[in-house]
């Protein structure tokens, strides 16, 4: 207030004003252009203090300040700081000016019955030492405490008697750096033996940075006058009147403006640092945190704008910003303590956190609520309370609770998830365990620990029974692509093994009719046949297992496909819905368009068996949306009627509800990875569902489709390729022991009396071998290549009783070459 009105009468009368213990932000805010602030503003140490906040980690801190404009200056600062670093300020404890010890201690103990243990203290060295001597006696200086003073207080702590700092034992200060030179020493000396001079009864007197400031203050306004030359301070009366003030009868100064002006291009190294008044400030310095230890303190660490948290202001391996907490020296807590406080604590009043569950009539697996009216006690079960009291006893400290069912006087439900969910904003439960899925429009007013089991919300809806009753269902097994390969396949195959088995094998000769049944229906005498052959049956046993096995699948899996398969198609049809009752799936729905006379809510596992039978038509629904874990549960009893269908909608998993800024969600986010990662979360698993999620008569997946021919080329690639070595080898084998004779024709059954003229019958007599009917006599040749000397060739008959003449001897002369044995080597006059 003195500094404000002094401030405003020099902007009246164009006087320069210059501070050097007027350090609250708040003054820059009146925009004078005559206040010079020869001093470090208090705005520029709260980046320090917010990197000693996050260095730790902690998440909550409670700021303790004076309520004046020098205590209430600086909080707007310090919250965006700590706001930037996603620390939270439950709290702000202002203590009057006038306050006295009672009244401090009552604000402290009103500390004490919250979580919060960190403690920004921001007020005169006067009021903070009695502040920190009754903390003492509250017992607030013990261990688990933090305490953390800004620069006012630390800047003048060696002028805090020493009986008062014993009891600040373990703070931590931000306090102005001053780099030590023997010109501050020299200086210092000087001060003191004038000090000494003219108030000999005060003892062991210390200059501090505000004495520093004030030397270069006066410096700095010396230095200006030489410049501007002023040698006389005059001022231009105002017109007089009757109604003037002594304070306005001042007039205003000639030579203020030009002083101001020399203000402002002052620049020079004083005893403090650098010297610079271009802002009408000193700019943001160096700060050093120490620890408070006994009657003295230790550095451990300093702040710089550029670099952070850093050990040693020399440094030069640090380049980067940093807020690493091992840049910071070793450092005693309150409480004597070497241990790092976790920041927050259980209050010690025997309060307990009142934990909110849901009150529920079906799917009791998960959370279940059971009345005694014989004890009047409450008990709560289930897989996510069994969950929840493992995480809670996973943590490294005793947290005490009670579970609180979210129902009215009657038994019932007091409300939705969403609704028991906002108590926890209200602050009326500490916490909510059950299965409550994450959501992105909950978490605006609560925060979720890290998910203890996957989630999602899901479709089930009725099986149909289709495949099985059409007539063409035996050809959907294999693709059309496959059938056509196959056909194809069969024909080239049996070609390849005739062509194989005609020369050589009675059995596949004949009428052409009679021919294209023989590949697969007689013996082959030849390997090459028999290997080709080989590779086919293996070929054709595997497509016919394969055929057996997705036939099997289109009969017997099909069955499975569901009623309907997509959300839009219940919405465009109209078909009632059905969701649990309570559940936050509701708000889900109406987001999803569903209209809100279509969806019907159940309470239990039956009655959405009950609602899914009945169908959409007569009274039911077509399909009920829920939860993965509810929907595994209702499947887990019905899964020979329904089917899980798609996920219309994605969760991030069930978690447990804190309020926002809890410091308890990081805890036990880490607690509930410890838990679900061991064998503590199969143990809750098999005890609450085991296979009650399980479906035990069917597979809860449709079919697959139809078998391609992707699936089995490379089948047909080998039988092909076997096919067509054989064909090879068996024409080079030929053309090999065949080669250089004559090939000769011989039609199949061609009647020789249609091809040689009629010979006598005299002749006929000279063949034995002859039948006795004449009808049946005829040239007989079997149709195939027969070549010259082949003494595989069997013998020609001619039985025409009609064969005379040269005829006759043209006949004996074919079968002479046909078997050159009877008459010796053939040689090129009678083969010709």
């Amino acid at each position: 207030m003195q500094a404000n009105f002094v401030i405003d009468l020099g902007n009246k009368t164009h006087v320069p004003i210059i501070s050097f213990s007027a350090t609250s932000p708040s003054l820059t805010s009146l925009q004078s252009p005559y206040f010079f602030r020869a001093a470090v503003n208090d705005s520029s140490q709260v980046k320090a203090i917010s990197a000693i906040i996050q260095a730790f980690g902690w998440r909550e801190v409670v700021p303790i300040y004076i309520d004046n404009e020098y205590g209430q200056g600086i909080i707007p600062f310090l919250i965006d700081a700590l706001q930037d670093i996603d620390a939270r300020v439950p709290y702000r404890s202002v203590i009057p000016t006038s306050a006295s010890d009672d009244q401090i201690g009552q604000e402290l103990y009103k500390l004490t019955t919250m979580q919060t243990r960190v403690f920004i203290v921001h007020m005169s060295a006067n009021l903070s030492s009695r502040l920190f001597t009754k903390a003492k006696e509250i017992g607030m200086m013990s261990e688990g405490f933090v305490w953390i003073m800004t620069s006012g207080i630390t800047n003048s702590i060696r002028s805090i008697e020493s009986s008062t700092r014993v009891s600040m034992h373990g703070v931590l200060g931000v306090r102005t750096y001053v780099r030590e030179t023997t010109e501050i020493e020299n200086f210092i000396i000087r001060w003191k033996t004038n000090f000494q001079q003219e108030n000999p009864t005060i003892l062991n007197s210390e200059l501090n940075v505000i004495g520093l400031w004030a030397y270069d203050a006066a410096s700095a306004l010396a230095s200006a006058v030489e410049k501007v030359g002023i040698t006389n301070f005059s001022f231009e009366k105002t017109a007089a009147s009757s109604y003037l003030t002594d304070l306005e009868t001042i007039g205003v100064s000639q030579n203020g403006p030009k002083l101001r002006e020399a203000l402002w291009a002052t620049r020079f190294r004083g005893l403090a640092g650098e010297v610079s008044l271009h802002n009408g400030q000193l700019q943001s310095s160096t700060f050093e945190i120490i620890n408070v230890n006994g009657n003295g303190e230790r550095k451990i660490a300093f702040w710089t704008p550029k670099l952070g948290l850093i050990r040693k202001l020399d440094s030069a391996n640090t380049s980067t910003y940093s807020i690493s907490k091992k840049n910071l020296g070793p450092i005693i807590w309150p409480g004597d303590s070497i241990s790092i406080p976790k920041g927050w604590e259980i209050p010690q009043t025997g309060k307990k956190l009142r934990i909110g569950v849901p009150v529920k009539e079906g799917f009791s697996e998960l959370v279940k609520v059971t009345h005694d009216p014989s004890t009047n006690k409450t008990q709560v079960t289930g897989y996510s309370i069994d969950v929840f009291n493992a995480v809670m006893g996973a943590l490294p400290y005793a947290v005490s609770y009670e579970f609180i069912p979210f129902e009215k006087a009657n038994g019932e439900t007091a409300g939705t998830y969403n609704d028991l969910v906002y108590q926890v904003y209200l602050g009326n439960f500490d916490a909510v365990a059950g299965d409550i899925s994450i959501t992105a429009n909950i978490s605006n007013f609560v925060d979720f620990t890290l998910p203890y089991k996957e989630s999602g919300v899901t479709m089930v809806v009725p099986i149909k029974d289709k495949e099985r009753n059409n007539a063409w269902v035996f050809l959907k097994p294999l693709s059309w692509q496959l059938w056509i390969t196959s056909g194809c396949f069969f024909v080239f195959i049996g070609f390849v093994v005739w062509v194989l088995e005609h020369r050589i094998n009675e059995e596949f000769r004949g009428p052409l009719s009679h021919e294209i049944g023989q590949a697969y229906g007689e013996t082959v005498v030849s390997n090459l046949a028999r290997f080709v052959v080989i590779i086919w049956v293996f070929v054709v046993l595997i497509l016919t297992q394969s055929y057996t096995a997705s036939l099997a699948s289109f009969l017997t899996v099909q069955q499975l496909q569901p009623a309907v398969t997509d959300v839009n198609q219940l919405i465009k049809r109209g078909d009632y819905v059905g969701y649990q009752k309570g559940s936050y799936v509701l708000g889900i729905l109406k987001e999803m368009n569903f209209d809100e006379s279509k969806l019907k809510a159940y309470k239990s596992i039956d009655e959405c068996d009950e609602l899914l039978s009945k169908g959409s038509a007569n009274g039911g629904i077509a399909a009920a949306i829920d939860g993965v874990l509810s929907m595994n549960l209702f499947l887990g009893k019905y899964c020979s009627k329904y089917i899980m269908v798609g996920s219309p909608y994605k969760t991030y998993g069930l978690g447990f509800v804190f309020p926002i800024g809890s410091p308890l969600v990081s805890d036990v986010s880490r607690a509930v990875l410890n838990v679900t990662e061991g064998e503590k979360m199969k143990e809750i698993e098999k005890a609450w569902l085991g296979d009650r999620t399980r479906c035990p008569n069917s597979n809860t997946q449709a079919s697959s489709g139809s078998l391609t021919l992707d699936c089995f080329w490379g089948l047909f690639l080998i039988a092909g390729i076997a096919s067509l070595l054989a064909l090879m080898i068996s024409v080079s084998m030929f053309l090999y022991k065949e080669r250089g004779q004559i090939l000769i024709w011989a039609p199949q059954e061609e009647s020789y009396s249609d091809s040689v003229p009629s010979i006598g019958a005299s002749h006929a007599s000279t063949n034995t071998n002859c039948p006795p009917s004449p009808s049946s006599c005829s040239v007989h040749m079997e149709p195939h290549f027969t070549f010259l000397g082949d003494s595989r060739t069997p013998s020609i008959e001619y039985c025409h009783p009609n064969l005379h003449g040269q005829e006759f001897l043209l006949a004996q002369a074919i079968e002479q070459i046909g078997h050159p044995n009877q008459d010796g080597p053939r040689t090129a006059e009678n083969s010709s």
